[in-house]
This record gives C-alpha cells, structure tokens and sequence, in this order.
C-alpha cells in the first residue's frame, strides 16, 4: 500500500489548518469525482466540511473503472472538470501512465470489502469457506455484481480463482451501484448479489449476508488525489485530510468502512 509521503503529508496539514482557521477567506469550488464504496460516509462529512471551511464541494458519482458512461476514466476522458477523484486505489495506475492525476497527491482513506447480499427474508447462503462459497455460486440461479471495483475484480479474477467463471458468468449481470443505481438485489431480479460492504448494510429491501472469505478478498482501499488539471489544489488538500482525520473515522466506520491511520 502506498502512502502519502511524508514531505507531501507536512505540506498537506500546513495547507489544511491554514484553511481551516481562515473560514471563508479563502472559499473555493471544489470538484470531485467519487465512487459509489465512499460515497455514504463522504455524503454525511461534506457538510460539516463545508460549513468549516466555507468551501463549497461539487460533486460528480460514478465507478471507479469500466466503461459506463458515469465512470470516472470516462468522465475524465471526456473533459469534465474534476480537481479530486476518490475511488478504488488500484483504478489510479492507468490514470497515472496517461498524466490524469498528481501521483504524489494520494491519501489512502478507508479500507473496504466485498460484500454478499440477498434479498430481504430469502435465505441467506453459507459463504464462510471458499468451498461454501464456491457451492453457493453454483447453485444459485441468477447472481448480480456491481458495476465497479467489486464486480469488475470478480467477474476477472475472483471466479476465476473460485474455479467457477465458466459456471456463472453465464447466468450473471452487471448492475449499476449507489449512488446514481442501485444495490445489486434491491429489484429482486438476482438471486445473490457482490457489492462493496458500505453500498449494502443500511439499504431496506436487502439482507446482508457478510462478507467474502479472505483469499477473494482484494486489498481493497479507496484512495484521494489530485487531477492533474486541479485548480484548487490547496482546498482539494484539505478536503481530502478532513476526510482521512480523526474527526472523520466515526461516520466511516457506521457506513461499514475501516479508517485508514496515517
């Protein structure tokens, strides 16, 4: 996992406290592009954010890969203005080879999970092993997954190690997630549905079951950084370390997420 480096993290407090103590001196616009894994805890700190600093956030929802008209790589490529994205870390490396973000900039914020669900009063699969887990992909009749990082790791890798992938891409689909969709069973058109853990345990309709087990379980972490074509970069600094404080870890974790200690 990499971190944000020392020099950057100094230069980085300093600009926050400053901002911090100069209210609305220094008000800005800042843009951001957000997935759906951070979006709950990030919609409940903005304000608070915003009334501290008098900045005033934008913001623009979408996954972190693929090619949906809303993902991130996509929104970028076609010129919409951004000065922060916060999304899943191992999306950054290509926007890194085209000179998209500062790759200095990043801040690691929270640690997600894979998440299984079903719908509300369905009975709920034994997913505790890979050979359960496995078993419960087989038998299901129709399974769904998100349409970011979650779904686009399991329906590359994480079947694949499961030994199934021939077995159930078959009988899968994609689903757009919060926040501009939905979560993967809420229509109740998928037997059983992968989304990351803080799109699935507060919504009505579903049941969470948990999560997968460890060895399909990717490092997962959303990530902060600076475009490239930033023009606030200072306020996008202190967005992105109000996000990462203390003061931020209690809305984080109740939206199912673990704080990342720098």
């Amino acid at each position: 996992m990499k971190s944000l480096p020392t020099s950057f993290r100094a230069f980085a407090l300093g600009i926050a406290l400053v901002l911090w103590l100069g209210g609305t001196a220094s008000a800005a616009e800042i843009r951001v592009m957000i997935s759906g894994g951070l979006s709950a805890a990030y919609n409940a700190l903005v304000p608070e954010f915003e009334r501290t600093t008098g900045h005033k956030v934008i913001t623009a929802y979408g996954p972190s890969m693929g090619t949906t008209q809303n993902a991130i790589p996509v929104r970028l490529e076609r010129g919409e203005p951004a000065d922060v994205l916060i999304l899943v870390g191992y999306a950054l490396g290509e926007l890194i080879k085209q000179g998209k973000v500062v790759p200095d900039s990043r801040v690691d914020l929270v640690r997600s999970k894979i998440g299984v669900a079903v719908k509300a009063g369905a009975p709920k699969p034994d997913i505790s092993t890979i050979d359960k887990l496995r078993q419960t992909l087989l038998n299901a009749k129709s399974i769904a997954y998100s349409d970011s990082s979650s779904g686009t790791y399991l329906s590359t890798v994480g079947f694949k190690k499961l030994g199934v992938a021939d077995q159930v891409l078959g009988k899968s689909r994609k689903v757009r997630g919060p926040p501009s969709g939905e979560p993967v069973v809420a229509r109740g058109e998928a037997e059983i549905g992968f989304q990351q853990v803080a799109e699935l345990i507060h919504v009505p309709g579903i049941d969470f079951v948990g999560t997968v087990p460890a060895e399909v379980q990717p490092p997962t972490y959303f990530v902060g950084e600076l475009t490239a074509n930033t023009r606030q970069a200072e306020a996008g600094v202190a967005l992105l370390q109000f996000l990462s404080s203390a003061e931020a870890a209690p809305a984080i974790t109740k939206a199912g997420l673990r704080p990342v200690a720098h």
